[in-house]
């Protein structure tokens, strides 16, 4: 078995411009934003992003990287809207696919199985089917009813966070919920997954059930170690949300003098940076 270690640079390497992303998480949960802020660092241009969407999707709209989005929503959960993302949506700046969020997880298994689209009632009768035009219907072969044909989305690339791996590329949750990240590494041609830690694979069930190995090493084509790497989204058990922090990106995203001040302090560096700026704040919060 291969030792799959890597960095978050060698990643964005591997990356090109033009390239259909989807990047896991939910909202602003367990979003793998080490990888995002390195994206943010290159010259990558005119992506596709398909998403769960949270800050993810607004920082790299807000840096002009993105041509399109496929979402279920735009969302920071304690905070309703991304404002970077409404601002560029309301401005019809980016194409998007807006999707029912079952849909979007029906696109992502057909990658999967290598389907190029699987029936599904979820979005008949609503604005779904308006707002996207392409949409196809199929009829029951052995019925009379109607499905939509949600159609698959296949990944060029898929970014997801864990609490933990193994150096071969098996990655586990320990929080209350996979999302669907091992869709999103199955939708890929390459999946490349940061973690909190890099542990012996012994250790991955020495005290958590199997069934929290939800991503197998087949899919996975790097491991970044990441520790504080979904900052400033949640990795429960590992951290909260830092809802304070988040406030401030809310703030400064719907100003264009703090939104600089704020890319300045924490966005105009390496990884090391953002995490030495963010412990800085933390320190000066507790002096405080």
């Amino acid at each position: 078995m291969s030792d799959k270690t890597m960095t978050e640079d060698d990643v964005v390497r591997r990356l090109r411009s033009g390239m259909t992303i989807g990047i896991g998480g939910w909202g602003s949960r367990r979003k793998p934003m080490s990888l995002v802020r390195a994206i943010l660092r290159s010259d990558l241009k005119d992506l596709t992003i398909v998403s769960y969407g949270g800050p993810d999707v607004g920082l790299l709209c807000a840096a002009g990287k993105v041509k399109k989005v496929i979402f279920g929503f735009v969302s920071l959960d304690s905070i309703a809207l991304d404002p970077h993302f409404r601002a560029i949506r309301q401005a019809g700046a980016v194409e998007v696919a807006e999707y029912d969020e079952g849909m979007l997880q029906w696109g992502l298994y057909a990658a999967g199985i290598r389907m190029p689209f699987l029936p599904t009632r979820a979005g008949l009768g609503s604005d779904v089917m308006t707002v996207n035009p392409d949409m196809r219907t199929v009829s029951d072969p052995y019925g009379d009813e109607i499905f939509a044909a949600m159609p698959a989305l296949n990944l060029d690339a898929a970014l997801v966070h864990m609490n933990r791996a193994d150096m071969h590329g098996n990655a586990q949750f320990l929080g209350p919920d996979l999302y669907f990240d091992d869709l999103f590494c199955m939708a890929a041609e390459d999946a490349y997954v940061s973690c909190e830690e890099i542990v012996p694979t012994k250790a991955l069930t020495a005290d958590a059930h199997p069934s929290t190995l939800r991503i197998a090493r087949l899919l996975v084509s790097g491991v970044i170690e990441a520790p504080n790497g979904a900052h400033f989204t949640s990795c429960v058990p590992n951290y909260e949300r830092d809802e304070s922090f988040q406030r401030e990106y809310a703030a400064a995203a719907r100003d264009p003098q703090q939104w600089k001040a704020f890319v300045g302090e924490y966005l105009s560096g390496s990884e090391a940076d953002y995490q030495r700026a963010v412990a800085l704040r933390d320190s000066q919060a507790v002096s405080a």
